[in-house]
């Protein structure tokens, strides 16, 4: 198993509690903030390859991903609330 994709499925696993849409934002938030650019690179190549193994969250967050770029040079809501929820 690529270690990108175990990576991602245990990030939307920890993140799949946020409501709706907000967990898809957080997964992607994160990816977008903390890993090396050539990590997103082979997520988004391995999604782009099918996507098998990928959690629902992880194939909503690579087309936010894709739509939004620079989705990362900012907290979302749904981490921020994830992090409040752990304090």
């Amino acid at each position: 198993m690529p270690p990108e994709r175990r990576m991602a499925n245990d990030i939307a696993v920890n993140l799949g509690h946020l409501p709706g849409e907000s967990a898809a934002e957080a997964v992607a938030g994160h990816i977008a903030r903390f890993w090396d650019p050539r990590m997103r690179s082979r997520l988004l190549a391995y999604a782009d390859e099918g996507a098998d193994g990928l959690h629902p969250l992880v194939i909503a967050a690579v087309r936010l991903l894709r739509r939004e770029p620079d989705a990362g040079e900012r907290a979302t809501e749904g981490e921020r609330n994830s992090r409040d929820d752990r304090t």
